[in-house]
């Protein structure tokens, strides 16, 4: 017989059995769930990476998600700049304070290194036992446990994942591992999602840029003759990302390139001043070539180089073999380079300044031979009407001599014919002045640029010009008095005052005419007369302004000459 414990064996086994696969159970149903929870996250953050279409912004997300989907404290985002190093740096957990107090973002060292060099997942125990580590700095919180994984977009790393401290002190596990590539892998793509948006977006704001100046030059002719192509260049400034644009212009010769147009950092400066460029390193753009791209302003520029340090971006302003000069856009070092989208358009910018430019050229020759023409019809007009009509009218005046012979009756026919002589001689003068005057059309502030250059070739030094204004609206008697007044008073400095530098301005604005002449010569204690400085003071007087000359023994001489330019009642 069998004992009621012999009986009571097999359920008890049984019962063993069903418990045990009753804990396989819950525990496998536990990790399912906790497999359910982590795909529910991951999920969330790549719906949430996938949210914004601004880089900055998706870069953010991209780490926000990371440190949530895999409780860490600590994370950030490397991207891969040039020469493998870390061009940006996003992070999280760190506050704006610490930040500031921690010092300069990292750059790639250590094993943030590591990762750029051998871009493979990796998780450590104590970061700070890294053989690769090199320590944090100064204010930093400790950090131990890492993982790290690589962002890829199209197959090409764009960066590093870096997560630090994860929540309740233990380490990164290999699901962590899977979740961090997972997510890397989404961030990728919505990565090259951004950068396609802000591409394109970069393009349309080039494109509106190109359709903007080409209207504002063409749409005025005021405004092109009024001066400058300051806004030129502002726009380019502004769609670049640069501190300082500059629009060199050619000089009539070619042997040298003036600021045209300038924006930017202490762009004042260099309005009118003649830039020190090396022909050489710019000669395919200077013949209309692809645009170039220097790492550093000082390769191609002189004294600019102070204002800006980091990369140069030379553009050619050149169009159907007409070449219009250069837009230089410079940054500073901490910008980091120009994108291709910066380069691609910026060549699209040049050529549509530079149509506009030749446009406005051509305009303005067809209005000077309209002009031209307009001038010969009306010389003919004159000689061969007016002038016929007034000689047969003194010829008739002439013939009542013979049917008088009063003496005061005869005087005043030799009076009235010798009246009509004198006026027959002034039409002819008109004439000539019609047919020969073709070159007072040429624009003021081109006038003026032509007697600084042919100054310069007298001095060791060319004397620096600005000119602000509607310089180019004003012509006729006024432009010429400019003009002469322009040429003594150089003429002056550069004869009389041994100066090391000669400045000169003309500035149009509140209906007045300015123009001013300082040089840092020796200076004079009383003032000498010369037929130079009268004539002057009478071109300013006869005109209703002012001519005013101060200076100082050593402390060098000052020339104002000012005339209204509004009409006088």
């Amino acid at each position: 017989m069998h004992s009621d414990d012999d009986a009571a064996q097999p359920y008890i086994s049984g019962s063993l059995r069903i418990e045990d696969l009753l804990k396989d159970f819950v525990s496998r149903a536990g990790e399912l769930l906790q497999s359910q929870e982590r795909m529910a996250g991951l999920l969330e953050a790549v719906v949430a990476v996938a949210e914004d279409l601004s880089l900055d912004a998706v870069l953010e997300r991209v780490v926000q998600s990371a440190c949530r989907l895999l409780h860490a404290r600590y994370g950030a985002l490397g991207v891969i700049g040039e020469n493998q190093a870390l061009s940006t740096f996003v992070s999280v957990g760190i506050d704006g304070e610490l930040e500031h107090r921690i010092g300069p973002l990292p750059t790639g060292h250590g094993v943030l290194g590591l990762l750029i060099r051998d871009p493979r997942p990796l998780r450590l125990h104590d970061l700070r036992q890294h053989p690769e580590s090199y320590g944090f700095p100064e204010h930093h919180p400790s950090m131990r446990t890492f993982l790290g994984v690589p962002v890829r977009v199209r197959g090409v790393v764009f960066g590093n994942l870096y997560l630090t401290e994860k929540h309740g002190g233990g380490d990164f596990t290999v699901e962590d591992e899977e979740l961090a590539v997972a997510l890397a892998a989404a961030a990728g793509v919505a990565i090259e999602n951004a950068r396609l948006y802000d591409d394109a977006r970069r393009r349309a704001l080039w494109l509106e840029a190109c359709m903007e100046v080409s209207g504002l030059m063409l749409g005025s002719d005021h405004y092109y003759s009024a001066g400058g192509l300051d806004p030129i260049a502002d726009r380019a400034l502004h769609e670049s990302g640069s501190v300082l644009a500059l629009i060199a212009a050619p000089s009539e010769d070619g042997s040298e390139y003036v600021v045209a147009g300038a924006a930017g950092k202490h762009s004042a400066q260099y309005q009118g001043k003649r830039l020190e460029l090396d022909v050489k390193k710019l000669e395919g753009v200077l013949h209309g070539g692809d645009p170039v791209i220097f790492e550093r302003t000082a390769e191609v520029l002189g004294p600019v180089s102070l204002t800006a340090k980091g990369p140069l971006l030379a553009v050619a302003l050149s169009t159907q073999g007409a070449h219009h000069g250069l837009l230089l856009l410079m940054r500073d070092g901490g910008q980091g380079p120009y994108s291709r989208t910066d380069v691609e358009m910026g060549a699209v910018f040049g050529s549509h300044v530079a149509l506009a430019l030749e446009l406005a050229r051509v305009h303005r020759l067809r209005e000077q031979l309209i002009v031209f023409t307009d001038r010969d019809r009306i010389a003919r007009d004159l000689h061969d009407l007016v002038i016929q009509r007034l000689f047969a009218a003194g010829l008739s005046v002439q013939s009542l001599n013979r049917f008088t012979g009063d003496a005061r009756a005869l005087e005043r026919i030799r009076a009235i014919t010798g009246e009509l002589d004198e006026v027959i001689r002034s039409l002819r003068d008109t004439i000539y002045f019609l047919r020969t005057s073709g070159g007072e059309l040429e624009p003021l502030s081109s006038r003026i640029r032509q007697l600084a250059v042919s100054a310069a070739k007298s001095l060791p030094f060319s004397p620096g010009l600005t000119i602000r204004g509607p310089v180019d609206s004003l012509a006729g008697e006024i432009a010429d008095n400019i003009v002469a007044v322009v040429s003594e008073g150089l003429s002056n400095a550069i004869r009389h005052s041994g100066a090391g530098s000669i400045e000169v301005s003309v500035t149009v604005g509140d209906g007045v005419a300015l123009v001013a002449i300082a040089d840092d010569g020796n200076g004079f204690g009383e003032l000498k007369r010369r037929n130079g400085i009268t004539n002057m003071e009478d071109r300013a007087q006869l005109m209703g302004g002012t001519c005013t000359i101060s200076s100082g023994e050593g402390t060098g001489t000052r020339l104002e000459w000012s005339v209204p330019i509004q009409p006088r009642h």
